[in-house]
Formats: C-alpha cells, sequence, structure tokens
C-alpha cells in the first residue's frame, strides 16, 4: 500500500506547530523521530512510504496532495497543529475523495472526536507503532477495524472505541526510524551547532510523579491513554544498551556528526550511560540530552565529557523548595545548585528549563528569585515557559477544580509565549509579562552573547541560531 506522511501548512494567522515536544510553535526545525519509527514499521511490513513537510518543501501543499498516489495520509497530530491538520484533511477531501486518513498523536488523542468528522477518518490513540502497523493491513485488506486495538473511528454517526492496545514492553522490536525520507531536509541545533544533526530516543517516559509535566509528544499520547485506563502514568521502557549502539554506528557510518537524544529523562545509571557514550566517543560525535539533576554524579560528569556532551537539559522549574515540593519534583533547590557545580567541574554546558507558574504558591517575588538564582549560577542557557494545564496531568485537575484555567477549559496554547493559567493573585498576563522579560534579560545579556559567538563554526550556523532566537523571544 503507498502511504504518506503529512506536515502540512500552518493554520492561517498561525505559526508552525513543534510535533516532537508538542507543546510550542517551532523554533527551530526538528526531525520528528516519532514519527519515523512508524515510517519505518510500515517500510518493514512491506508498504511504500513517503514523506511531505510544508514548511520546508518547495513544492505547494495542494499540488502534492493533487500528485500523490498514495492510497493513505497519516499525519502526527498535537494540540497546536489540530486546526492545521484539519484542514489539510479538508484539502485532502476536495482533491482525493473519500481517501483514509490516519490520526495519531497526543491531540486526537485526547481531541478523538474532533478528530474524526468523517468515516474516512481514523485515529491511533497512545502509542501508535503497531497500531498504524496493524490499521493500515486492514484497511488495505478491506478487513474487519473492530479488530484492530487501539483505534477509534467513525461508523454513521456513532463513534467506535476499540480497547487500548498495551504497550510496548521491548522497543528492541522496533525497526530505527526512517531518516532517508528526510535526507533531503539539513536540520540543525543551535545547542549543538554542528551538522549533519539528528534526533534519537532510547527510552518511552518517566516514571517520576510531576504533576505537570508531559515531556515529548509521544509520552503525552502514551500518557493520556493509559491514565483512561489505570488511573496511573505508563511504565517507562527501555531499548537495550547494544540496540542503541547499532543505531549510532549506523549513523556515524552515515555521516552524522551530531545527536541531540530527546528521551524524556536520559540519564539513569553509569553502566547504561558508558555504555551508550562508548560509540559516541569513537566516532567523534557531539550530543546532548535531558536528565534530572539527582542523575548528576562525579562520574556521570566525567563520562559526559569525556564523550564529547555539548548540553544536557535540566528541569528544574523553580529554585523555590516549596514550589518544588508542590509540584512533587522529588528535588531540592541545593540538588540543583551542586549538580550544576559537577557538571561545571567538567566542563558540560548545561541548560536549565525554569517553568513559570507550576504552582499556587508562585508570585512574582519567587519568579524573580529564581532568574537571581539562576542567573548566579555558571550555565550556557536558560530556557523559561509557562506551564499549562494539560489534560491527564494532576495539575489540569487540581486546575480545572480551583478555577486557574482562564475560559475554565484548556485549549492549546504555546507555552514559550503564551498563558491560560491565571491564580488569583497572579494573571496570566503577569505570567506572559515575566516570561518576555526573563528571556530578554537573558539572551541579550553582553555575557551569553559573547560565549555563544565563539561556539559557532560557520556564518550559516549563526545565522540560523540568530533566527531561532528571534522566534524564540519576538515569534
Amino acid at each position: 500500500m503507498n502511504v504518506a506522511f503529512i506536515i502540512p501548512p500552518a493554520a492561517q494567522g498561525q505559526k508552525p506547530a513543534e510535533r516532537t515536544a508538542g507543546c510550542t510553535s517551532v523554533v527551530y526545525p526538528m526531525p520528528n523521530i516519532y514519527e519515523l519509527t512508524v515510517a519505518a514499521l510500515l517500510e518493514r511490513e512491506g508498504h511504500k512510504v513517503d514523506y511531505f513537510m510544508a514548511d520546508i518543501s518547495q513544492q505547494p501543499f495542494e499540488e502534492y496532495i493533487e500528485k500523490s498516489t498514495a492510497c493513505c495520509f497519516l499525519f502526527w497530530s498535537v494540540n497546536l497543529s489540530l486546526e492545521a491538520d484539519l484542514a489539510a484533511l479538508a484539502i485532502i477531501r476536495r482533491l482525493k475523495g473519500s481517501v483514509p486518513v490516519v490520526f495519531m498523536g497526543p491531540g486526537p488523542t485526547y481531541f478523538t472526536e474532533k478528530m474524526l468528522p468523517d468515516n474516512h477518518c481514523y485515529v491511533v490513540r497512545g502509542e501508535p507503532d503497531l497500531t498504524v502497523a496493524e490499521l493500515v493491513k486492514t484497511l488495505e485488506s478491506d478487513g474487519d477495524l473492530s479488530t484492530v486495538v487501539g483505534i477509534s473511528y467513525r461508523q454513521g454517526d456513532e463513534i467506535k472505541k476499540n480497547p487500548s492496545r498495551p504497550l510496548i514492553k521491548d522497543l528492541d522490536i522496533l525497526p530505527f526510524p526512517a531518516r532517508h525520507l528526510i535526507e533531503r531536509v539539513s536540520f540543525s541545533n543551535p545547542k549543538l551547532k554542528t551538522r549533519p544533526y539528528t534526533t534519537m530516543v532510547t527510552s518511552r517516559n518517566c516514571p517520576y510523579q510531576c504533576i505537570y509535566c508531559v515531556p515529548s509528544s509521544l509520552t503525552f499520547a502514551r500518557e493520556i491513554e493509559y491514565r483512561a485506563d489505570h488511573g496511573i502514568k505508563p511504565p517507562i521502557s527501555f531499548r537495550t544498551p547494544e540496540n542503541v549502539a547499532a543505531e549510532i554506528e549506523m549513523l556515524a557510518a552515515q555521516g552524522y556528526k551530531a545527536i541531540a537524544f530527546v528521551d524524556d529523562n536520559f540519564i539513569w545509571n553509569e553502566q547504561r550511560l558508558a555504555a551508550i557514550c562508548e560509540p559516541l566517543k569513537k566516532h567523534g560525535i557531539v550530543w546532548g540530552c535531558q536528565a534530572r539533576v539527582d542523575a548528576i554524579t562525579d562520574n556521570i560528569a566525567r563520562i559526559l565529557s569525556e564523550s564529547n556532551c555539548q548540553y544536557v537539559d535540566l528541569g528544574v522549574e523553580s529554585f523555590d523548595d516549596a514550589i518544588l515540593a508542590f509540584v512533587k519534583k522529588k528535588i531540592t533547590r541545593q540538588q540543583i545548585i551542586d549538580s550544576i557545580k559537577i557538571l561545571n567541574k567538567y566542563n558540560v554546558p548545561v541548560k536549565l528549563n525554569i517553568l513559570i507558574g507550576t504552582s499556587p504558591l508562585e508570585t512574582k517575588d519567587t519568579i524573580k528569585q529564581t532568574f537571581r538564582e539562576a542567573r548566579k549560577l555558571n550555565v550556557s542557557q536558560i530556557m523559561f515557559n509557562i506551564v499549562s494545564p494539560f489534560p491527564a496531568t494532576e495539575f489540569y485537575t487540581m486546575a480545572k477544580e480551583n478555577g486557574w484555567i482562564a475560559g475554565g477549559e484548556y485549549v492549546p496554547t504555546d507555552v514559550q509565549r503564551n498563558s491560560i493559567l491565571q491564580y488569583p493573585h497572579l494573571s496570566s498576563r503577569d505570567m506572559e509579562k515575566i516570561l518576555f522579560r526573563s528571556n530578554l534579560r537573558f539572551f541579550l545579556n553582553p555575557v551569553f552573547v559573547f560565549r555563544q559567538l565563539g561556539k559557532f563554526h560557520s556564518f550559516k550556523d549563526f545565522r540560523m541560531a540568530l533566527k531561532a532566537l528571534k522566534i524564540k523571544l519576538f515569534g
């Protein structure tokens, strides 16, 4: 069966949605490794796969659809992309009639009915890989949809919701992502400043209980579906270090020089980290990852330094211990400071993620204090966002019950710029102003600018980073 994965143009007046993290607009384009894994699985099953990215391709979207020979179109949809994806569906219906269209990702997993406007649309809920493979096979053979677990679909006026599919325990059964489908696109990451660059993932989900957290679009989709059935967060799944190392070896042979690991948490223990870092060090690949501050030890930092790690993304959110305890972060202000000192000792660059408004304990003073504390530390970068009450999180329930959501109900919002959260003492507008001013003070600080200038390998990389910064600050 011929299938095509589609990233359509942004809805009119909106910025393109970033579909890997899933909660912001695009600052710099990023390979969607989750979607490319589904594509690779379909290829392994014998299907012919195409991939269209409207924000990169020079070919107009309608022209692509009109010429396409695909018998099924697939979308990885996030909350911020739903309107764009439905607009693209309307074009597909006008040009291709009743061809099957499949939506997967957190957007359709939660807003299922919205994404089933007709009887030829299908929603894959939660973890999509095996469900998409079975659904496409069933559509190709005109089989019985009621046997495909993990999907929802419309039958006349009724929406059918089949039982959930169990999560994949052994991630090694999945093929490596189909990066050849995007080889015409030159991606870059301002934090790595080296190309060719790609992303990788070595695990799925996170076992910690932070009340607000959906670190990636795949995590969000898994969590929405699993919580609906079990009332708790889904378990974490790992790839074996041997499987990860094999993919790194393949990427090195293909000429890749930089990798961003997009695991919710990448660092778990020294043994696993050392095994994964061995091929990175061997091939001189520069890389970065996300980690918790309580995972950083002297030996961990040494391994990171020796294997060309160019950044560690630490989700600290606040330097206020009462707020950290309220949001169940399970870390303290002192642990944050200690972890940064250890990473600095080994010259591993640190990026701090600070999330404004995670608790009703947050005030203008606590935010200012967090900013002051963060600036005193020797970190490479600070990223400020505003918390959003994402559906299926504990924070959503709390915000809904206490009337902290402006308008009363969640609507998709770019957390890098806008807020739908309001406390009696701290309004949405207050938080948006603080966010903007904090970004300006950090990114336009002469010390930050001077440090960054010396890290670029070419004027092209500098220009791309400047463009990303402009989007980050001003949209």
